[in-house]
């Protein structure tokens, strides 16, 4: 059994989907299990409209019909038969985003962003698991949240992992070409639960694990891991073989091109992981896989922006100790708040993080009550795996430097 793993960017238009339909030609689909995210862009489309829903309804329904549009126009490029049974499903998915808007009566903006978002996942599965059934592919639809439960932590939900496993072993037939949505699960009432952004790399490993597979391929528009992300940095470099170890600690730094929880469940089975390019899917790629450090051995970068620094002091300078971090710690969880970088002193401390859950005034209001809090928001937070002076001047040049850190392999610092 082998899972694939295809991501917005490889299936953004008609033109794509077909592209996918070569991969497999090229590369075989039998005993399969094909994992695909939201199209394109949707994902950002579909928080625009949960944005609408909750701070201007009057755009509501022009968000809405931009996502209606934008799969109409590839269902309609796909498929000349007008009368074909896809037409019927995706307009019922329509029906049923908007039904969810009119009727939805929670407040929680994060139970709402997953029972939404999740439309992206579902429209483009339905929309593919049709073609490649037109073009002789025969395959079975699944969908996620009947295989994968979760805790109702919406937008960063934690698998059930035994219920899971039963799910999985039951249900899916590895004998034959699968379909499903990655990014998506349920929680125990059975609404839709999300695993966090870019989360159907993990999608994949879960299935990957629960079904022993013998590898996960990940189809990207770049030729495999590259030391530097080729968006943000002049020159990148093809690393062609990666460990397991050194995977997870790219991927914790915030190394984009895969997900931090994929890599556990394939290092516990020692399944080996591909990155490869859908543009040219019979070159080598990168594989990560139980071997030492990375090859070539080349400084890696990775950038993590619109972060928030803080830097904190007691207000009557006293030493900043075990019960102050505490309290701090206990402060950043209650709020969400996904720490990247702590360093501290005697009298001060400093934390990056990362506000995806929009709770900073909330998190200063009560840091104020005890300490002196300075404030840096819309910061960059750059890490060098395996640095050198070299790289390290690179990166410096141009930029304020408000935190620098350094470790025996990692360099980080926090830029303004």
């Amino acid at each position: 059994m082998r899972v694939f793993k295809f991501g917005g960017a490889s299936v953004k238009d008609a033109r794509g989907v077909k592209n996918l339909i070569s991969v497999l030609e090229q590369v075989g689909h039998q005993n399969t299990i094909i994992v695909v995210s939201a199209m394109g862009k949707m994902t950002n489309a579909l928080e625009q409209v949960i944005g609408c829903y909750f701070n201007d309804k009057t755009q509501l329904q022009s968000a809405v019909q931009h996502i209606i549009t934008y799969h109409n126009d590839i269902v309609l490029a796909l498929f000349e038969n007008k009368n074909h049974p896809v037409f019927n499903e995706t307009n019922t998915l329509f029906e049923e985003l908007k039904s969810f808007l009119i009727t939805n009566k929670s407040p929680d903006y994060n139970f709402v962003y997953d029972q939404v978002i999740g439309f992206g996942e579902l429209l483009s599965t339905t929309i593919i698991s049709h073609y490649l059934n037109l073009k002789g592919f025969n395959n079975n639809w699944l969908d996620v949240r009947q295989l994968i439960k979760t805790d109702d932590y919406y937008r960063r939900a934690n698998v059930n992992w035994d219920l899971t496993q039963q799910l999985i072993t039951k249900k899916v037939d590895t004998n034959k070409l699968n379909i499903t949505q990655g990014f998506l699960a349920s929680d125990k009432n059975n609404f839709t639960t999300t695993l966090g952004r870019e989360g159907s790399d993990y999608t994949a490993a879960i299935l990957a694990y629960c079904l022993n597979a013998e590898s996960v391929t990940i189809w990207k528009d770049v030729p495999g891991v590259l030391n530097a992300d080729p968006k943000h940095f002049e020159q990148s470099q093809l690393l062609n073989s990666i460990s397991y170890t050194e995977a997870i600690e790219l991927a914790f730094y915030g190394a984009s091109v895969i997900h931090p929880k994929t890599l556990q469940p394939l290092q516990r089975k020692e399944i080996p992981l591909y990155v490869k390019s859908f543009l040219n899917p019979t070159a080598n790629g990168t594989v990560v896989s139980k071997t030492e450090g990375i090859l070539p051995k080349v400084p890696c970068f990775i950038v993590k922006q619109n972060q928030v620094l803080l830097s904190l002091s007691t207000l009557d300078f006293s030493y900043i100790v075990e019960d102050n971090i505490s309290e701090i710690f206990n402060l950043l969880s209650k709020y969400k708040m996904k720490v990247d970088v702590i360093q501290n002193s005697a009298i001060s401390f400093s934390v990056c993080f990362d506000n995806s859950y929009n709770n900073l005034e909330s998190l200063l209001l009560h840091l104020k009550a005890k300490f002196k809090v300075t404030c840096n928001d819309n910061v960059s937070l750059y890490t060098i795996r395996h640095y050198n002076p070299k790289a390290i001047k690179e990166l410096e040049t141009g930029k304020t430097v408000l935190l620098k850190q350094m470790f025996q392999e990692t360099l980080q610092i926090v830029t303004k």
